[in-house]
């Protein structure tokens, strides 16, 4: 009943401008807009504040206090994930159509933000399915869409993008896994690493290579399917136990002989590359909003550290390298946020949004580093010891610099784009 009536509500988004806005509750101005429509500004809409605000309570009240439980047990959340779910929090990529609320990309990074602000492990446990997801909404038909997205709305399920291989992170054009065209249906066979919530999806998108001629250029060798964990010949392998995000179900998954009916085809055959890259665009901002949640999060705690921590006769906020400190926490977060929303902003238009994502992804992945290196300093001691949050942060910061894309992979699409850009105008 909650879900729905909230479901309903945001609904109302849609006829709002999307706008760019600044998205921390303690920047907002709560006074409306005076210069009207002006197609640039920092505020957020009613609806959008209420938005925020019922992450940002869910986020305090379920997700932080339970963050450190998590990274030591390493389950699965799904107590908070059931959670979140009823109360219409996750999977708002779904369009409306679909039994989804239909959220912009800008919308749902408000809610991300305050999710990975409480804990960015159990922010990546609880929201693969964007990921997931977003190959579905690029390339897949009606039938596709009311099956496998309606079921996220229907029931608290997860999906996994299964596309990263023991031999093939950066490099997708890599890919071993193959398919094979058997009558009516595929048979794929092949290892997938590294792939978030696989031991506990409930379907996968998977990319395979289904052109046999090594030399096929990318952009017509692979395929996607959509795979059901339960299809015999699907085995999740053990959980990996990683440095930080620790509660995120990372496994590697062996496909042997598995059966996929022509229905599961998602698009065109041979395009898949297209779409798996494709999803990239809309969920790197994703990636840079939770980015933000956990640098916002370094540099609160660490403020509030500085006010109570008292060396030489003074808190320490008053020594000025302390305060240099947090002057540069400062500036990264609140850059790495107008990106986001920049990106955010770019494919809530229908305007290509890859150069502005990978920036995004890129800046707010080293911001979150930084922080959370620069909060630990600041910490001292404390900073390296469990009893103190830093040191979790620290730990689950550094992946940021690496899933869906590393950040020299962002650098190279951004020095592409940017000279593409440039021979345009020449």
């Amino acid at each position: 009943m909650i879900k729905t009536l909230f479901y309903k509500n945001v609904q109302k988004m849609k006829s709002f401008q999307r706008c760019f806005t600044v998205n921390h509750g303690r920047m907002l101005s709560s006074q409306p807009s005076s210069t009207g429509d002006i197609g640039f500004n920092f505020q957020l809409t009613e609806t959008q504040r209420e938005l925020q605000q019922l992450a940002r309570k869910f986020s305090r009240e379920e997700i932080l206090p339970r963050a450190a439980e998590y990274d030591i047990s390493m389950k699965f959340p799904w107590d908070i994930h059931k959670k979140a779910w009823d109360l219409g929090l996750l999977n708002g990529f779904v369009p409306e159509k679909y039994g989804g609320s239909a959220l912009s990309l800008f919308e749902d990074c408000l809610v991300i933000e305050e999710f990975a602000y409480g804990c960015s492990g159990i922010f990546n446990a609880i929201h693969t399915n964007d990921l997931a997801g977003a190959p579905v909404i690029i390339a897949g038909n009606d039938e596709q869409k009311k099956k496998y997205l309606g079921r996220l709305i229907e029931e608290p399920i997860i999906a996994a993008y299964c596309v990263t291989e023991p031999s093939a992170g950066s490099d997708v054009a890599g890919l071993k896994t193959k398919a094979v065209k058997k009558g009516d249906e595929w048979v794929i066979n092949g290892n997938k690493m590294w792939i978030t919530s696989a031991g506990v999806a409930s379907w996968y998108f998977v990319l395979a290579r289904t052109d046999p001629d090594p030399k096929a250029s990318t952009g017509k060798a692979f395929t996607g399917f959509i795979v059901d964990a339960k299809t015999p010949g699907v085995t999740p392998g053990r959980k990996e136990i990683n440095m930080g995000q620790r509660c995120s179900d990372t496994r590697g998954v062996t496909f042997e002989d598995v059966v996929v009916k022509q229905e599961n085809v998602l698009g065109e055959v041979g395009a898949g590359f297209k779409y798996a890259m494709g999803a990239f665009d809309k969920t790197r901002p994703v990636v840079a909003a939770a980015a933000v949640g956990l640098a916002q999060r370094c540099l609160d705690e660490a403020t509030r550290y500085s006010l109570e921590r008292k060396t030489f006769g003074t808190e320490i906020v008053n020594h000025q390298a302390v305060a240099h400190m947090l002057a540069d926490m400062a500036i990264g977060v609140e850059v790495s946020r107008l990106m986001t929303q920049r990106a955010c902003w770019e494919i809530d238009n229908k305007r290509k949004n890859t150069y502005y994502a990978s920036i995004a992804k890129c800046i707010a992945s080293e911001v979150a580093n930084k922080s959370a290196a620069d909060a630990v300093q600041i910490f001292g001691g404390n900073g390296f010891n469990t009893e103190y949050p830093v040191e979790k942060l620290m730990r689950d910061a550094k992946i940021f610099q690496i899933y869906e894309g590393t950040t020299q992979i962002q650098k190279l699409i951004i020095a592409r784009e940017l000279t593409a850009r440039f021979k345009q105008m020449m």
